[in-house]
């Protein structure tokens, strides 16, 4: 399974008093240590409490531990108020696993949680949902029966996700009607190429989804074939890319310029840790449009924030979701995660992203094949 530590917008949950190992991960070159054991009476106090509960309180026959302790994890958290550190059970854990290698058994949905509510952000060409009718921007408000007020993000991919030739049914809102509508979705097995090309005319669409475990080497070899295709220009689109893995962002960003900075970590003791560029096998100048929208999040941030910087790409589309920290995931001893915000990052230029988003150089409403093909024009000098 994956160590490595993703700079990805997804919500999850922690174990209550037992010591976490901090695995080895490979987020931002990262290698954690053994939690040292420790007298601190902050934790002795929650060990006493524990035991407490578990000797004397009158029905402790009747305790689900496991949910105990999940339930302490979930009240830690929320006292940080971090929408971004958040718990997985050991089923939401092996899930996420799964989508970080680019393979699972779902609908073929990428969903947010906005403004309390969860979004379709994307919906997979082909896909189960697809052909369901599914639609980016829906609102999903219960599976299978189950409001998803006050759900956990771990909770809503445990649900919707399940094994394949199996149905969930969704209930969902359009965002252009009133009523809700009600959507049965037969389960596959869901194979997600992370980047999409297209030649019009001579400037070369590239789409990436997400930074998975792949996505650099996907990129790599798609930029090869349109730079032998005689590619004159490129339109990068980052929109509903809700982020991804860093080592993989930092081999996607140096595709387009070999030096300099891509983006700096401020660590929880003021430790700052700059990552540059490193050398590719594969890499460009064309002139570059990177599209983005409000659901362009995290790793896609930071890609367009360090094109921006280095006045390598015009950044076109709305301001940018505004997620800017870095989370490790740590594996739990029960089998579940921690991913917990460890630090914030910066662009080149030292910008903070968290809360605030990337502002593009040409801020529009148009949307959609009308926002690629007014890329297209600018690249072919027929806009200004």
């Amino acid at each position: 399974m994956s160590k490595e530590i993703k700079i990805i917008l997804i919500s999850l949950s922690v174990v209550l008093a037992m010591l976490v190992s901090f695995q080895a991960g490979f987020y931002a070159g990262l290698w954690q240590e053994d939690v040292p054991q420790t007298d601190d009476p902050y934790l002795a106090s929650i060990e006493e409490a524990w035991n407490n509960i578990n000797v004397y309180y009158v029905e402790n026959n009747d305790i689900d531990y496991e949910l105990l302790s999940q339930y302490a994890i979930e009240g830690m958290l929320e006292y940080l108020d971090d929408n971004h550190s958040v718990y997985m059970d050991p089923e939401a854990y092996e899930k996420d696993a799964e989508d970080s290698a680019g393979s699972y058994s779902g609908i073929g949905i990428t969903a947010s949680l906005i403004e309390e509510q969860f979004v379709v952000v994307s919906v997979y060409e082909g896909s189960p949902a697809s052909q369901a009718g599914l639609l980016e921007g829906d609102i999903i408000l219960a599976v299978d029966g189950v409001t998803t007020e006050g759900m956990s993000f771990a909770e809503l991919i445990v649900r919707v996700r399940g094994e394949e030739g199996t149905s969930v049914n969704l209930q969902i809102l359009h965002s252009d009607a009133s009523q809700t509508k009600d959507i049965s979705v037969m389960r596959a097995k869901i194979d997600i190429p992370s980047v999409y090309s297209e030649m019009i005319g001579e400037i070369a669409y590239i789409t990436i989804d997400r930074f998975s475990e792949d996505t650099d080497e996907e990129f790599s070899g798609i930029l090869k074939d349109v730079l032998d295709d005689g590619a004159a220009g490129i339109v990068l689109d980052l929109r509903n890319n809700l982020g991804g893995m860093l080592s993989t962002l930092l081999n996607v960003t140096s595709c387009f310029y070999s030096e300099g900075n891509i983006l700096t970590v401020k660590e929880n003791d003021d430790t700052i840790k700059k990552y540059d560029a490193n050398r590719q096998s594969v890499t460009t100048d064309l002139p570059l449009v990177v599209l983005v929208n409000r659901y362009s999040a995290s790793a896609s941030e930071a890609l367009a924030g360090a094109l921006q910087d280095h006045d390598r790409a015009l950044i076109a589309g709305t301001t940018t979701y505004g997620k800017g920290s870095v989370n490790i995931m740590f594996e739990l001893p029960n089998g579940g995660g921690l991913y917990l915000t460890t630090a914030r990052w910066y662009t080149p230029d030292g910008n903070l992203i968290e809360g605030i988003g990337i502002t593009p150089d040409f801020i529009t409403d148009l949307a959609g094949d009308e926002l690629v093909q007014w890329a297209v024009d600018y690249l072919n000098g027929n806009v200004s």
